[in-house]
């Protein structure tokens, strides 16, 4: 959704990647890539079998690619995969070496793939998949806050996402909040919104609390989501405080901004960077860590409505995942790296994706 957007405005193709047929997938990208009449590759996302068709066509017949990502490859991959570190790294600068472009989802990650060798790049961190207006908002908050009997003066901490489980952390989004509301000596709402091999460990640890003051209520439909984030009063960011976490924005961040919902995460650089006053930044070198979880349940048994609504008075328009603007951004850059390319290239095609 992110590429069909951003690319919009040039003639281009698109290959559908399937994950579970990784081989057959690099195959088919060596394939489109190769063709004659593709004057520009662009690249959402950094797996391995797209990256590696491309930077083969980069290497012995020249074919030009721009890559847009939101991670930090190597830690990330070498978080989940630690033997095999040297490699994710020789392919983290492959992919940055060998690109004419590169478009971050942060500035830290434009600053890494230029010191990688990209040779230019842009931030483009993206946009809410949805605009609705303040009075919508409050008739869904209403709805769904009477649907789970939740009081319109409790505050509700929240999260939407993938309930994916880490074996290696014990952790999925949500758990810090649940963890937190245990211990926070009052009576705390909690709303966590999604799906996913986690979703058990959730409701063992909330216990005889489920369905009473927190919430689970599994996988929504897409156009669902600012009627959730509507309903809560703070929503939850988790991220590490490392080379994985620290070079991210989330996509939750501009949902939670369009949405006008302040919200909680960890001292990770884009806490300070966007922090207009509706960001909570707590200590703890990740959120599954005793010191975050320690000071989300002192923040939990502290914070007053007043104080909340003092913080939504802050909250302003971000200037900063505005969709026309980057997708304007993104444009100019694409389109000064085509008239960059040598004449024989440019005869080509505009720009095929």
């Amino acid at each position: 959704m992110r590429l069909r957007e951003m690319t919009a405005g040039f003639c281009n193709d698109f290959i559908d990647f399937d994950p579970r047929r990784k081989v057959k997938g690099f195959l088919r990208c060596l394939s489109k890539f190769s063709k004659k009449d593709v004057s520009l590759i662009v690249i959402e996302g950094t797996g391995i079998a797209v990256g590696a068709a491309a930077i083969i066509c980069r290497l012995f017949i020249g074919r030009n690619y721009v890559l847009s990502s939101g991670d930090a490859v190597s830690p990330f991959l070498s978080a989940r995969f630690p033997i095999g570190s040297p490699l994710f790294i020789l392919y983290e600068w492959a992919l940055c070496r060998f690109s004419v472009g590169f478009i971050g989802w942060t500035p830290y990650l434009v600053g890494r793939a230029l010191t990688l060798g990209a040779r230019r790049a842009v931030t483009i961190p993206g946009w809410a998949p949805f605009h609705i207006s303040p009075a919508e908002l409050a008739e869904r908050r209403r709805q769904i806050r009477f649907e789970f009997g939740i009081p319109e003066d409790a505050l509700l901490y929240g999260i939407v996402g993938s309930l994916r489980w880490s074996n290696r952390y014990h952790y999925c989004y949500g758990m810090e909040l649940i963890s937190a509301a245990k211990r926070s000596g009052g009576k705390v709402y909690i709303l966590i919104v999604g799906d996913g091999s986690g979703a058990e460990a959730l409701k063992a640890l909330a216990g005889e609390d489920l369905g009473k003051t927190i919430f689970l209520p599994g996988r929504i439909a897409r156009n669902e989501v600012p009627g959730y984030l509507a309903a809560m009063d703070i929503g939850s960011l988790p991220q590490s405080v490392d080379k994985v976490g620290s070079f991210r924005y989330s996509t939750k961040i501009s949902e939670y901004r369009e949405a006008g919902l302040p919200f909680i995460t960890n001292e990770i650089p884009m806490a300070y960077d966007l922090d207009n006053g509706d960001i909570w930044r707590l200590p703890g070198d990740s959120p599954w860590s005793e010191t975050f979880i320690a000071s989300l349940a002192a923040l939990m048994g502290r914070l007053t409505r007043a104080e909340l609504a003092a913080c939504n008075a802050k909250i302003i328009a971000s200037y900063e995942f505005e969709k026309a603007r980057q997708i304007e951004r993104a444009t100019t850059f694409l389109c000064d790296i085509i008239d960059n390319m040598k004449p024989a290239i440019r005869a080509r095609r505009p720009a095929s994706f």
